[in-house]
């Protein structure tokens, strides 16, 4: 027998979200979540295994802090420099067009081959080095185990990123070139070959590949291939502060091919290393043009001065000078040489700021001071004798003139000697490195976040489906509706083997009929045992009836009416009852395939006047007592045939005949014939089915039911399963009780 055991749990409220059924859903789709995890992860592995590989490599330069090739002074302390604004300023250098630009022309970055791939595993196939097979004679992609290395590749202006298509034509190293579609010639391995009437000139030094593999050609603009360069490298100051800098800088780029960023980054080094020391010798270059262009001048403004002396001396009788006129001139000369100083100061400076500039106006400031001490000077030389004062001028300007030419071409030929050994300010400390292990993807990293992706994503729609899904999934759901439940049937695994799918002219889905009687194929399957149980509930139930018809009806179509019914029948009628079904869904009613008979001669037959019901009532092959009754043809209307008075007539004889009439109807929210058919019987029994109706739907049924007058004695759950969101959450549980040969 089966016993059905159902806790009563506290009602929750429609607005509460019960813990207990979300951790059942998950329970009851556990597997569906593992498959779509182990999926996701699976999926993981692929990408991973398919992508790109990212290798960086890293070198360290240093920019040492050192003194302006100023032949007159070290500026930089002057102007307030810092070492900090210098090391950004090396940093701009180091990213600029000027420095990667000559890289791009240096390692061909501006020469882009890309081999012809198979989709998406065709990076994977040239990493793993998969020889090409067989079958794949003659394709276009290339394989693990081939490559080109293309010498030159010279294009017109007009050419450039245009793409041009490499074609091998056989083994012997013989190619030819198309573009836009077309052939434009052929060309040998080893040998420059030109096209397009000079426009393209391709040399190729090595190609390893079958017949029919293809290799892209292109040559970029420098500045495209520039900013592709730009974007792959990146400088940072290793260990400065804010306060204070390093001047230690790492250069570290990105790329899939560890040979070419070894060699682009050896070239950004070195060209950043030789601008570097061109930009020194520039500025000593720059500053020998100003002194070979003043010493002219000054050695045609001391001879000026010499002769003017030698002249006054004569006129004036050789006068000697005092002690304060020698330590005037003395102060003369030094000042003068100051002046002169702040003045070349200036020049450069005049070169690189405006007057407005900080620095500019600290130089502007000292010029003053010095020319203020020459002014005190000079109105202390004005109260000498006028012969003193003459010959001191004089004397002064000699001195002065000699001071400053001598100093002239003493720093020009610090100049020339410095132009000579220039060697800047940067020195490469660390070569390029290439790491042996890519730093992107993290594969690692890449199948986890799957794996918890796709469980998310596996526990996210279970439950929502769940939360979305509110069927009905225990009897005291029934029980809020009012309704008593006076079965639980549980899902029959043997039922599923009895049915099979049928679709009719002018339906859109097909529609599950059931071929035989479970309780004569299968009396001990615990769907029948729960039907016992109901037969038991009826007996009581229906005392009170005013008679032994009962109506199985329920909200929708495919929720076991047919198989209730017929089972139901079956039982009563092995526990000696007589027992009539009746299929009173003359629409698309099938209790007669159970019964392995025919839709025709059944009761549309008898309520048009056709026939009688003694005619069309047909007995069971393998079920004592127990008598169906077929459809019949489908009528055009049967709600018209079923408010007729033969119907009332037929159940009020039938009812005389047999101990228990049982009458199958269609959907209550499809059509009003249950409504009709329940006028004539005496109880009325709603089914639903478990997860499938709703509480609203068995409301709303209800309240269609008695609206027209009819009254559910109760309910019967079908198709109840065991999970984890019923009894795990509502505590329900299903038990065996089968009988055992000693």
């Amino acid at each position: 027998m089966s016993d059905v055991t159902t806790p009563q749990p506290p009602a929750n409220s429609d607005n509460e979200i019960d813990l207990g059924r979300l951790i059942g859903l998950l329970l009851d789709h556990k597997w569906w979540i593992a498959g779509v995890t182990v999926l996701f992860a699976a999926l993981g592995v692929v990408f991973a295994l398919l992508s790109t590989p990212v290798y960086q490599g890293d070198a360290l330069v240093q920019v040492e802090q050192k003194a302006s090739l100023n032949p007159l002074a070290n500026l930089g302390d002057m102007l307030g420099q810092e070492t900090e604004s210098m090391t950004s300023a090396e940093v701009q250098i180091l990213q600029s067009r000027m420095v990667l630009g000559q890289v791009v022309d240096r390692v061909g970055l501006d020469t882009v081959v890309e081999p012809n791939r198979l989709p998406i595993i065709g990076g994977f196939i040239q990493r793993y080095a998969i020889e090409r097979p067989n079958f794949m004679q003659g394709n276009a992609a290339v394989w693990g185990n081939e490559h080109i290395q293309v010498g030159r590749l010279e294009v017109d202006d007009a050419y450039r990123s245009e793409l041009f298509t490499l074609k091998v034509e056989s083994e012997e190293g013989e190619y030819s070139l198309w573009w836009e579609d077309e052939r434009i010639g052929a060309g040998q391995v080893g040998a420059l070959s030109s096209f397009l009437n000079d426009g393209v000139k391709v040399s190729v030094v090595e190609l390893t590949a079958a017949p029919g593999a293809e290799f892209t050609l292109t040559k970029l603009q420098n500045s495209g291939a520039t900013r592709r360069l730009q974007g792959r490298l990146s400088v940072s100051e290793v260990g400065g502060t804010r306060s204070s800098s390093t001047g230690m800088l790492r250069l570290t780029l990105t790329g899939g091919d560890k040979q070419e960023i070894k060699r682009s980054l050896d070239a950004v080094t070195e060209t950043f290393l030789t601008q570097n020391v061109e930009r020194q010798s520039a500025q000593a270059e720059q500053s020998l043009a100003f002194l070979e262009e003043q010493s002219p001048e000054l050695k045609a403004q001391l001879s000026e001065a010499e002769n003017r002396l030698n002249e006054y001396r004569v006129e004036a009788d050789s006068v000697d000078l005092n002690t304060e006129s020698q330590a005037a001139i003395a102060r003369y000369i030094e000042l003068e040489e100051r002046l002169n100083e702040v003045k070349f100061q200036e020049a450069e400076l005049a070169q690189r700021f405006t007057p407005s500039h900080p620095s500019y106006q600290a130089l502007l400031r000292q010029k003053s001071v010095i020319q203020n001490d020459l002014n005190d000077l000079n109105e202390r030389v004005s109260q000498l004798p006028e012969t003193q004062q003459e010959v001191v001028r004089r004397t002064r300007d000699v001195e002065v003139t000699q001071a400053i030419y001598v100093n002239v071409l003493n720093k020009t030929q610090e100049l020339q000697m410095t132009r000579a050994g220039t060697v800047g300010n940067v020195r490469i400390i660390d070569s390029a490195l290439v790491s042996s292990n890519a730093i992107a993807p993290k594969k690692s990293l890449i199948v986890v976040l799957a794996t918890l992706l796709g469980g998310m994503l596996a526990v996210g729609v279970v439950l929502v489906m769940g939360l979305l899904r509110r069927g009905i999934e225990t009897p005291e759901q029934i029980e809020q509706a009012g309704l008593p439940v006076y079965a639980t049937v549980p899902r029959s695994d043997a039922q599923q083997k009895l049915v099979r799918k049928v679709k009719n002219k002018g339906d859109k889905r097909s529609h599950e009929i059931t071929t035989a009687i479970l309780a004569e194929r299968d009396p001990a399957d615990l769907s029948i045992e729960a039907l016992r149980g109901l037969r038991t509930s009826l007996h009581f139930a229906m005392l009170e009836a005013k008679n032994n018809c009962l109506m199985i009806t329920g909200s929708s179509p495919g929720i076991g009416k047919s198989f209730i019914s017929v089972n139901l029948a079956a039982v009563c009628a092995q526990a000696g009852q007589r027992v009539l079904v009746i299929d009173a869904d003359m629409r698309k009613g099938h209790i007669h395939h159970a019964f392995g008979g025919g839709s025709t001669n059944g009761l549309s037959d008898v309520l048009s006047g056709r026939s009688t019901w003694q005619t069309q009532v047909r007995g069971s092959n393998n079920v004592e007592g127990l008598s169906y009754m077929s459809r019949g043809i489908a009528p055009p209307n049967p709600s018209e045939l079923l408010m007729g008075e033969r119907f009332a007539q037929m159940l009020a004889e039938v009812e005389q005949q047999y101990d228990l009439v049982i009458v199958d109807t269609p959907p209550v929210l499809a059509v009003t014939d249950p409504v009709i058919v329940g006028h004539h019987c005496g109880t009325t029994l709603l089914l639903v089915r478990f997860e499938l109706n709703t509480l609203q739907e068995i409301k709303l049924t209800t309240r269609r039911l008695e609206n027209g007058g009819v009254v559910v004695k109760g309910a019967i759950l079908n198709a109840m399963e065991r999970k984890a969101v019923n009894s795990y959450g509502y505590g329900y549980y299903q038990y065996s009780y089968k009988t055992i040969s000693e």
